[in-house]
């Protein structure tokens, strides 16, 4: 059996472009996280010493210590620039810092009098010295990376204390009281704040498989959209004004109802999550605009791209989107920060934003980059429209136009 040299030509050709595609895009997407446990100091940390005393200096000792590239960075800001504790909040959900913490006002003068005295022992709370505040709901998997450093930062200060003062500590105090010598074990711990508790076990999946799936169903419709259309003769039988408004009609309900899915089964399994109905509603409007954009260039694409080739679209613009939402750009080489121009990235920070009641002002910049992408999408699918029905007009005419040469 002698096997067609085109045959073995183009198989050949798709092995290795195949090959290609795969290697291209997966070097990409794990590029996005190379090395990045040795970026964590990219993470910046506010620390603001209310106390002025042994407290935050443990704290600052503890830190250098633990600094290094796989710890998150501390940057000391004074009482001055932070004067109340709601202003580090802020600064977090501002974006400034992805977590902060602060030496409690007089927390060293409370320690020191439950160390003297049995009744301040007492009534003393470990837990009272310090606060670290972060927010779970941005990059939840990271967000839990930030809080065990401040949970272990805190453990340091404790060390960090008991070398700098135990000794001293242990000499003057009544030993033998018991709640003294709790409080001499356990002599600084600290409160947490979660400003959005995120902890439900899909919390994983927000900026990973959920940006997947505001590609791919529209991928699957303008497949089937399109075999539909050639089966029917839709194209020829409609004018371009008519096949537009179809299209286009079509286009809006399909991803309208999608996004109603994607918000149902986020909202199904949310768990203990603290959102709201209104909350519910935004993130379908914000999904349905999102995957709207994406049939408008998925559309465009398949009008002017062979069937053959859409793999390769298809698979790039999939992992250059996820890769965008994966993780923190903190985390990743510079190169990645083209990701602010993704729409996936530019949508996540708008969920995020929704999800924590404005804990995420970035609409500033997403808003108009993702309508950005929505006005090329309608141009394109217009372009691209005008291109499927005039080619469709035209191979009509072909038999017609072979079978008056042939007479």
């Amino acid at each position: 059996m002698q096997i067609p040299k085109p045959f073995l030509g183009a198989v050949g050709g798709s092995f290795v472009l195949i090959q290609l595609l795969f290697l291209a895009n997966m070097s990409y997407l794990y590029g996005s996280a190379f090395n990045d446990g040795q970026r964590m100091k990219a993470l910046k940390i506010l620390l603001v010493d209310y106390d002025q005393s042994i407290v935050g200096q443990s704290l600052k000792a503890a830190y250098t210590q633990l600094a290094s590239p796989g710890f998150p960075t501390l940057i000391e800001h004074s009482s001055t620039d932070y004067p109340a504790a709601n202003d580090i909040r802020e600064s977090i959900c501002k974006g400034h810092y992805w977590g902060a913490i602060y030496t409690n006002p007089n927390a060293s003068s409370q320690l020191s009098s439950a160390i003297a005295s049995p009744a301040a022992a007492q009534i003393y709370q470990s837990s009272g010295a310090l606060t670290y505040v972060w927010n779970g709901a941005r990059y939840p998997s990271y967000a839990q990376v930030v809080s065990s450093s401040l949970q272990g930062l805190v453990q340091a200060t404790r060390g960090a204390y008991n070398a700098m003062n135990g000794t001293t500590a242990m000499s003057t105090a009544n030993t033998t009281d018991t709640y003294i010598a709790q409080v001499l074990f356990d002599p600084i711990g600290a409160e947490s704040i979660d400003i959005k508790p995120t902890n439900q076990g899909g919390r994983f999946y927000y900026n990973t498989v959920t940006m997947v799936m505001v590609i791919l169903p529209q991928f699957f419709f303008v497949m089937a959209l399109n075999g539909i259309s050639a089966e029917t003769n839709i194209l020829r039988k409609l004018s371009l004004k008519a096949n537009i408004a179809l299209r286009l009609s079509l286009s809006v309900f399909f991803t309208f109802i999608a996004s109603l899915c994607m918000s149902g089964y986020v909202w199904a399994f949310r768990e203990d999550w603290g959102t709201t109905s209104s909350q519910f509603a935004l993130t379908w409007v914000i999904l349905w605009l999102a995957m709207h954009l994406n049939f408008l260039i998925v559309d465009s694409v398949t009008s002017v791209l062979p069937i053959k080739f859409m793999p390769f679209f298809i698979l790039t613009w999939v992992i250059v989107n996820v890769s965008s939402t994966l993780s923190p750009f903190e985390l990743s080489p510079g190169f990645y920060r083209i990701g602010y121009a993704i729409p996936a990235y530019e949508l996540y920070q708008v969920l995020v934003d929704i999800w924590t009641s404005g804990c995420n002002p970035t609409l500033y910049r997403s808003l108009p980059i993702l309508f950005s992408w929505w006005l090329v999408g309608i141009f394109a699918f217009l372009t691209g429209m005008r291109k499927r029905v005039f080619s469709a007009f035209v191979e009509s005419r072909e038999p017609s136009i072979s079978g008056s040469e042939k007479v």
